[in-house]
Parts: C-alpha cells; sequence; structure tokens
C-alpha cells in the first residue's frame, strides 16, 4: 500500500476502525489521483480482444464528470439508484460517483428479467436506473408499473424516454471534470447508508442489505490479509458487477491498497478455458475465482502456460475441493487460499497469507471479527463440534458488517440476537483455530458462484398450469459444485414427459434468471411432509445426493 508514514490514519493497521467521515471516492480515488498521476488503476480487455487503461487520475476525472451529470438530473445525498451494467468501465465510473455525492446505489446483474427487475424497483423505491442500450428495454417494459422511478439514464445512444450520458459527453458544454460542483458540501458520515444489496434467501423474495459509507475499509482485510496484495499487484476476481463479489475483489480493498484490477468484459457463453491465456498475457499477479471456475480449469494441461508472475490465488462462494487444491498447486506451485464471507460481510474467515493452509477449511478468523460457534440454544460449542456461525458485535459492530436488512423486521430480528449476528451457515472449529464449512442453515443452493433461493424458483414453477406442488433442492454436481434440482407433483391428466420437462426449464427462463433455472426435474406423487404439512427439504436433498428417500415418491 502506501509508505507506513504516508498512510491516513484509517489505513494503520488491525483491527480496522473508520473515521466518523469517510467516503471511498474522494479519500481512496483521488487521493491516488493527486498522489501519483500515472498510477494504473484498472485493464480492462472484452472477449473481441478490446483493452483499455485507465489511471486513478483518470478514473477521478470521469467520477467527477459523470457525478457533475448526476447532480444537474437532481441526485443527492441519500437518493436511491439502481446500477445495472454489464463489466465495463461505467459501472466503475458511476459507482463512484453517486459514492461522490452521497447518494445510496444498488447493483443488478444483467441477467434479472423484467419480472425480477419489478419487485426490486419497487421494494427499495428506487428513484433514477442506470444502464445501456442492451438491458433497456426490460426497464420499459415495466416502467408505468414503477411509481418512483423518476428518471431512466442510458450509458450508450439513444432511447426515447431516456436521458442519454453519451449525448452530454458529445453536447457543447459537456459536465465538468474537475470538481463535483454540488450546490451543498457533500461530506459522508461512515454511518451513513451508502450502498444497498440484494442477496437470496429461502423465502419467497431476495433480502436487501443495508451497508454504510465505511463498508470499503472493511475490505482491507480482503485485500490485504486474504489476496495479500500490495499497491504493485495486478488482480483478477472473476465475478459479475450485479453481485457483491465484484465489491470484494474489484474495487474496495484493491484501490484502497493501490493494486491495479483487471476486468474481463465477459457477454454471452463463458468458456474458463479464456482465462488462461488472459493470466499468462498481463502478467496477473493475484487470481480470485469460484471452485467452479477453477475445476473447468484443471481439465487443461495447465503447464502448457507460463504463470511465473502469478503469486496468490483465492477462492470464495462455495467449498472448495481437495483434490481441486492439489492439482492446481502440482500444475503451477500454488496453494488456493479459501475465504468467507457474505454479501453481509467482509472476508471475515479466511486462509490469510502467510499462514499455513490446511486444504478444506476455510482459515482463521479475521482480525476485529470475533466468531464463536453456537448451538441451537445460543451457547458455545465444544471445539470439534459443528455450530452455528455467530458474530459477537460488542463492544461493537466490526467495520463491514451489515447495517441491517431493508423493511425486514423478521429477518432482523432472526439474524441479530443477544449481542450477536448469526450468518445462516454452519461450521466446526478444529484445535487450532481453523474453520471448516459444513452448510446453509436454509436452502441457499450456491452453484457456479451464483447464490440461488429455491423458492424464486418454486414461485416461478407454482404459476405454470401442469404443476400442482413443487420443491426445490441443490444436487451435487462436479463442475458446479451444485445444481438446481425441482421436485414436482403435476396435476391430475398431465402425464411426465421428456417434452414437459423442457417446457418448465424454458418456463423458469423466461421469467426469471437463467442460471436460476432447474437443470433437472423428477415429478413424483407426493412430497415427504411434517405433521404441520411443510415439505422434508432434507429428505429431498438426501434423494438429490444419494437416490435414498422413504417415501412414495416416484410418478
Amino acid at each position: 500500500m502506501m509508505e507506513t508514514n504516508d498512510r491516513p490514519s484509517w489505513a494503520q493497521g488491525f483491527p480496522i476502525t473508520a473515521p466518523e467521515y469517510f467516503n471511498f471516492g474522494y479519500d481512496v480515488v483521488d487521493d491516488w489521483a493527486r498522489r501519483d498521476r500515472n498510477k494504473l488503476a484498472m485493464i480492462w480487455v472484452n472477449q473481441q480482444g478490446e483493452e483499455k487503461r485507465f489511471t486513478f487520475h483518470e478514473m477521478s476525472k470521469l467520477s467527477n464528470q459523470a457525478a457533475n451529470f448526476l447532480l444537474k438530473l437532481g441526485i443527492s445525498r441519500g437518493d436511491r439508484v439502481m446500477l445495472m451494467l454489464p463489466r465495463v468501465p461505467e459501472w466503475w465510473i458511476f459507482s463512484l460517483a453517486l459514492i461522490k455525492l452521497g447518494a445510496v446505489q444498488c447493483s443488478s446483474p444483467t441477467l434479472l428479467t423484467p419480472v425480477d427487475l419489478l419487485y426490486r424497483l419497487n421494494f427499495a423505491r428506487f428513484r433514477m436506473v442506470i444502464t445501456n442500450q442492451e438491458n433497456a428495454e426490460k426497464f420499459d417494459e415495466i416502467n408505468d408499473e414503477c411509481p418512483t422511478l423518476a428518471t431512466r439514464i442510458l450509458t450508450d445512444g439513444t432511447r426515447p424516454g431516456w436521458v442519454s450520458y453519451s449525448e452530454a459527453l458529445a453536447g457543447a458544454a459537456p459536465p465538468s471534470r474537475h470538481e463535483v460542483k454540488a450546490p451543498y458540501k457533500i461530506e459522508t458520515r461512515s454511518e451513513s447508508p451508502m450502498l444497498m444489496s440484494f442477496t437470496s434467501g429461502t423465502s419467497k423474495h431476495p433480502k436487501l442489505v443495508l451497508h454504510s459509507f465505511d463498508y470499503p475499509l472493511g475490505h482491507r482485510l480482503t485485500a490485504e490479509l486474504w489476496h495479500g496484495l500490495t499497491a504493485n499487484d495486478l488482480h483478477y476476481t472473476v465475478a459479475d458487477t450485479g453481485w457483491a463479489k465484484t465489491l470484494w475483489g474489484n474495487y474496495f480493498g484493491q484501490w484502497i491498497v493501490g493494486a491495479c484490477v483487471f476486468v474481463y468484459d465477459i457477454r454471452g457463453k463463458f468458456h474458463a478455458d479464456e482465462l488462461l491465456p488472459l493470466l499468462e498475457k498481463y502478467e496477473i499477479t493475484s487470481f480470485c475465482a469460484p471452485p467452479t471456475v477453477y475445476r473447468m480449469l484443471i481439465l487443461n494441461d495447465l503447464t502448457r502456460f507460463d504463470f511465473h508472475e502469478l503469486r496468490s490465488c483465492t477462492a470464495a462462494g462455495e467449498p472448495l475441493h481437495t483434490e481441486t487444491v492439489r492439482i492446481w498447486r502440482d500444475s503451477t506451485g500454488i496453494t488456493i487460499r479459501e475465504g468467507y464471507g457474505q454479501t453481509e460481510t467482509v472476508c471475515m474467515i479466511s486462509d490469510q497469507v502467510g499462514e499455513p493452509v490446511k486444504p478444506g477449511s476455510m482459515g482463521k478468523a479475521s482480525p476485529g471479527w470475533e466468531i464463536e460457534l453456537h448451538d441451537e440454544e445460543g451457547k458455545p460449542v465444544p471445539t470439534g463440534e459443528d455450530g452455528r456461525i455467530a458474530l459477537k458485535l460488542s463492544p461493537r459492530p466490526p467495520v463491514g458488517l451489515l447495517k441491517r436488512y431493508m423493511y425486514n423486521d423478521e429477518e432482523n430480528a432472526a439474524s441479530f440476537i443477544n449481542g450477536y449476528y448469526y450468518t445462516g451457515d454452519r461450521a466446526y472449529q478444529d484445535e487450532d483455530g481453523y474453520f471448516w464449512f459444513i452448510g446453509r442453515s436454509d436452502d441457499i443452493i450456491k452453484s457456479s458462484g451464483y447464490r440461488i433461493g429455491p423458492s424464486e424458483v418454486e414461485d416461478v414453477l407454482a404459476q405454470h398450469p401442469s404443476v400442482h406442488e413443487v420443491a426445490v433442492v441443490g444436487a451435487p454436481d462436479p463442475m458446479r459444485g451444485a445444481l438446481v434440482k425441482a421436485y414436482i407433483v403435476l396435476k391430475p391428466g398431465v402425464a411426465a414427459t421428456a417434452e414437459l420437462v423442457k417446457e418448465l426449464q424454458n418456463y423458469v427462463k423466461s421469467l426469471t434468471a437463467p442460471y436460476k433455472y432447474p437443470r433437472e426435474i423428477e415429478f413424483v406423487n407426493s412430497m415427504p411432509k411434517t405433521f404441520s404439512g411443510k415439505i422434508k427439504r432434507d429428505v429431498l436433498r438426501r434423494h438429490a445426493e444419494t437416490g435414498e428417500g422413504n417415501w412414495e415418491h416416484h410418478a
């Protein structure tokens, strides 16, 4: 990072502390721009080989320009803005602009459908959306049903009913790049709302996580202790801009350290093989990806590539198979280090750089994150026994933890109990202090790095005229980690056919994000249920994993 005698007070060490006021745009990006005009912040490449490079100086000026553009449209402190862009530089530029203005932003995956977006826009009461031509039609389709949505911005081209940023830049008087000319003094308290993220859950709709302006500081743990980055590194995290993983790996902590981020703009079909030549060509020094990607990469002869600059490899999002770790280490000489956290947190447990790695373990707790494992009554469990992952909140919550779930008293009450935050995951801890992941306390499916709430898929399938009852679970998959499997009871008179399987899969794809569709569908006569009528998901999961089940199920 910076020289020791040049480090600001908020970057002095661990545990992390936040100052009263903090703004990532001004205090990090603009600061790097002032101190080193030529320091590289981003290398952007697309699948066609086009390349762009941005210094911190350029990011500072471009975000100023975007902020002044937004100011003219009335965006100010506290306004809520949805940002839905693919992996293009404009995502970072507008995100920084919103931070500088003190607005509250929320990024959404470009795979979301109008049905998904309608719920999110109205639930979070967004005032503005920023997207591109590729995704604008989705918002046009639902615009009349979104009463709070006042302004729609296109980053490229023009469209009726939309404000064009590219047109504003090409005009006779483009927005200023030199400073943010707000009519008020822009000061952002560390505890003020800055960012919202939707996260899938087992309820019908996704939860909305609220983070404050000090949240980026928490990702010093992610970048410095887990990724092991310095100001001379080029880091690449495989992540979509709509997911919190981009905040973890291609943004906050990396730029605080002063590292350059590598962004590969993937559109359409993704082949993991594309990444290996990029790691070699750009001499990437630090690489982070979901275990799914590593499982795809090790199918190649890795010894054909020159990875002499690569020194750090990390993985998160789902359990990492020890065989994957072994093959990657044998081929590259690098041990993949795991990290654990959520959309709600930063990297709270990890194999920290310089520490011994126990393959299969998540590592140890991050400084400032006092983690215990509890039984169902909230009492600590003995070493070696599995329990609920609980974060102690006293004497104060660690920097990087969510403030709350928005408009969800039930979820807040279930997660914040007696001075602890419960993640919803289970683990056990060994005698050396290493944590070992057991699984979700709820039913979230982790597939190819995505977190999929079964109820979201069930809600769509239940709307199909052939479906009487449905339950969705995760089934083991060697490449994806898990895949979405649906158990379906059909309505009387409906035949269980291969054609119907395809029809149901396409039906889900048409109404929600494509990655959520059930790759396996099994028709059954009945569901295993409790006396109170609840479906026994544990029985279905066991059947999906082993083929064993103790209910009369096959149709």
